[in-house]
């Protein structure tokens, strides 16, 4: 019996433990004060699985990617690969109807693998190789993003069909003579235009400003050259809330804003209306994800702060900003303390999270919003084994990649 079955009435009083704009949309607290996602109780994952683990929330993956196709109407939905993806995640992309955009042949070996028509396929990323070129090629890619002249060079020397292309619109780059590289290549169809506009992105003013620029370049590639580009693709960059009250970016309002951007722009310019496309990750796959870590060691400093030590690593960067972390296994009773969670080789979840002065090793916590850039950068601060991805929904729990193990590790080290 728990202090909350004897008086019931602290259950009222109690803050909630848990944000609903941060957390998984099927995030709840048990009855004995366990987190749990899609209806799984996250101790269990870890009793199985060990720890550290990252979870995903299937529902709330689907429901994002859906959330995107039917809210940004008219506009190209394509998934950015890079934030999170496994033939799993990618059969869930098929399956709300999204392309996907990819920036390795490893990452479009695993998108074809699940499934994803080669034809929805954008590939990008800078410095490709012609041996890449080659493949995505061969795969028979919907859109190549090149970037300079030697890339255009590469894929016309190992193209066997017409390979539709987009141009990437960099800062202080001029785009004319790439387009003219381009026309003079004739097995490579000139399809639009990309742009990459940056990372966590909240105001949807920064795609206006994109789309009028990029509609204005296009119109003055159809005044230099008599061509007609038809598709604008704008990147993705969409923010997420790590914390509570931090800025995210509005769909809807998006969708409104990039509505009228496009009208404006194409009157202005007398341009027909190009085909739009953006490249959510992040705001896909991000909340979906929270990681479990088990409690390795807890200090008490002499200003009261805990600095509380986590088992694995954590790839956060320095421009992450610090995460949300919650007790998983129980019911945090009594005084809670602020606490610095550092993991392995020195990376820091938070250095401003609250938690019961009673952690204490063995003890489960979970941190939000880790369904992006995790799994593939795990390992960035020490070298340990990768951690495995389960994926949980209604009372299921599947496994979708195995823990890498010291044999695995050790296969790939030739000494």
């Amino acid at each position: 019996m728990t202090l909350l079955d004897i008086l019931p009435s602290l259950r009222t009083a109690m803050r909630p433990r848990i944000d609903t704009s941060i957390w998984p949309l099927t995030t709840h607290v048990d009855e004995l004060g366990r987190l749990c996602v899609g209806s799984v109780v996250l101790t269990d994952v870890a009793d199985e699985f060990g720890t550290p683990a990252y979870v995903l929330d299937e529902a709330d993956f689907r429901s994002r990617a859906v959330h995107y196709r039917t809210t940004l109407r008219g506009v190209e939905v394509v998934y950015a690969a890079q934030s999170l993806l496994t033939r799993t995640v990618a059969g869930w992309v098929h399956d709300a109807g999204l392309g996907m955009a990819v920036c390795s042949t490893a990452e479009l070996a695993t998108a074809l693998a699940g499934g994803i028509e080669p034809g929805r396929i954008v590939v990008h990323g800078s410095g490709k190789s012609a041996d890449e070129l080659a493949t995505a090629a061969a795969a028979g890619v919907g859109r190549i993003v090149v970037d300079s002249p030697i890339e255009i060079a590469y894929l016309a020397g190992v193209t066997r069909h017409p390979q539709a292309v987009l141009l990437q619109v960099l800062p202080g780059v001029e785009v004319l003579p790439l387009v003219s590289r381009a026309l003079a290549t004739p097995q490579l169809p000139l399809a639009g235009l990309y742009c990459h506009l940056g990372s966590q992105i909240a105001e949807p003013e920064v795609y206006v400003e994109a789309v009028r620029g990029l509609v204005d370049t296009m119109a003055d590639v159809r005044a230099a050259h008599g061509v007609l580009l038809t598709e604008l693709n704008i990147g993705g960059g969409h923010a997420i809330a790590y914390q509570a009250g931090d800025a995210q970016l509005d769909v809807a309002a998006l969708a409104d804003f990039l509505e009228d951007a496009l009208d404006a722009a194409c009157a202005a310019n007398r341009f027909p209306r190009p085909r739009l496309v953006v490249e959510p990750g992040r705001a896909i796959s991000g909340r979906a994800g929270v990681t479990l870590h088990r409690v390795q060691s807890v200090v008490t400093r002499t200003d009261g702060r805990l600095v509380v030590a986590v088992d694995g690593s954590h790839p956060k960067s320095a421009t992450t900003p610090n995460y949300t972390v919650a007790l998983a296994n129980r019911h945090p009773l009594g005084p809670t303390s602020l606490a610095t969670v550092v993991c392995r080789g020195g990376g820091a979840l938070g250095s401003d999270i609250e938690l019961p002065t009673d952690t204490h090793p063995g003890d489960l916590l979970a941190t939000a919003c880790t369904g992006a850039y995790h799994h593939s950068t795990d390992s960035n601060f020490t070298m340990t084994t990768r951690p495995p991805v389960v994926a949980v929904c209604d009372r299921q729990v599947r496994p979708l990649i195995r823990r890498e193990t010291m044999a695995d590790l050790l296969l790939r080290d030739c000494g």
